[in-house]
């Protein structure tokens, strides 16, 4: 059975280790593939009512983006990893008889010239087909898979995606829609980017930005500034510059009716952190509301503890604790301009927005009412 979220929201799709293959007429699978900055992770699931439920899922950091910054192109080891990895989920995709997919490439492969390369090898070794998005499409994504966390309250709705290689942030207006179409639009969105032709039946987008800055490009750009707390402070206000002309912060806005999401593994281990798990649980981060001072501790918390504190802090965990505080930074600089000060906390991101889209256009989720 799947479970609810503690707020009683909805479904939340579960994960299993070990699945049985699950595939018939009726109940078709879709898989949705990222490859990241640092990370290629697909989940295989299958539509139920207006969410849908895992079947399998993979995870494995592959550092795509390990030397990047400096060269310009994917690294041997790079792509050789990545290639391993997708070996394993073209297993997992023929094991399943799933069809219906996409997967794709981000931040990384946009900025590598060499890109083609690991496009084709995939291709050649595995049978599987990478697609490239631009940065708007991450963007609406991002804004797809978090739809189901937005409050009926919602009038304004920030959207951040912090991401390997860029950080995606996107500002909708829906108080000209009526509140009980407000998250079916959040879902649907489509349009709206560039401005041009938006229905008033659909959600605006005020503005968005994708700043080419995220955990491991942010780190890299200071890695030579041996101080832990300076080296946090320059990577803060480094990132703070590059949203100078976001609309949202320019001028004064009214909180009420403002949400902001934050979808990534940054924020997901903030809120562990703040919860104190030394055993992750997404049921309770998922849709967890934090305050900005709550925030701000625990990045204090993280600076006192230093690179050796955290690295053996069980609630930062091995794989995130080199990334932190460069997460951090991010974070800290949107706290200091956004118009809220709670921050609404989305274990989720692009694999679901996938999965989001590729189903709705198929018709095979089934509305409920909230």
């Amino acid at each position: 059975m799947t479970p609810k979220r503690p707020d009683g929201a909805g479904a939340i799709p579960v994960a299993v280790d070990t699945p049985a293959p699950i595939h018939t007429d009726s109940v078709p699978l879709y898989a949705a593939l990222d490859l990241g900055t640092n990370s290629c992770r697909m989940l295989i699931a299958r539509p139920k009512g207006a969410q849908f439920e895992v079947v399998d899922s993979f995870s494995k950091s592959v550092q795509l983006g390990s030397g990047l910054e400096a060269s310009g192109r994917l690294s041997r080891g790079s792509i050789a990893r990545t290639v391993q990895a997708m070996r394993i989920c073209q297993k997992k995709l023929r094991r399943h008889k799933v069809t219906r997919m996409r997967l794709i490439a981000t931040e990384a492969c946009r900025r590598a010239t060499n890109a083609h390369e690991l496009i084709s090898r995939v291709k050649r070794e595995t049978g599987l087909k990478l697609e490239i998005i631009p940065a708007q499409e991450e963007a609406r994504l991002a804004v797809i898979s978090c739809a189901p966390l937005m409050s009926r309250k919602t009038e304004q709705l920030l959207v951040v995606d912090i991401g390997g290689g860029s950080t995606e942030l996107v500002w909708l207006d829906v108080s000209h829609l009526p509140k009980r179409d407000r998250k079916a639009a959040i879902m649907q969105v489509k349009h709206g980017f560039d401005g041009k032709n938006l229905p008033d039946t659909m959600a605006r987008v005020v503005d968005w930005i994708s700043v080419p800055l995220g955990v491991a490009t942010l780190r890299d750009q200071f890695m030579d500034v041996d101080n832990d707390a300076a080296r946090f402070a320059l990577m803060s206000w480094f990132f703070e510059e590059k949203l100078a002309n976001f609309t949202p912060y320019i001028g004064d806005h009214i909180r009420a009716g403002f949400q902001i999401i934050g979808t990534s593994g940054t924020v997901t281990t903030v809120a562990a952190s703040h919860l104190n798990l030394r055993r992750y649980d997404r049921n309770k981060v998922d849709g967890l509301q934090m305050t900005s001072d709550q925030i701000d501790a625990v990045i204090q918390e993280y600076l006192s503890l230093g690179p050796d504190g955290r690295r053996n802090d069980p609630r930062i965990g091995k794989d995130r604790q080199a990334l932190i505080m460069s997460g951090a930074a991010i974070l800290q600089a949107l706290l200091r301009i956004w118009p809220t000060d709670k921050l609404s906390v989305a274990d989720r991101g692009l694999r679901e927005g996938l999965l989001y889209a590729l189903m709705s256009a198929d018709g095979v989720l089934i509305d409920e009412a909230d």
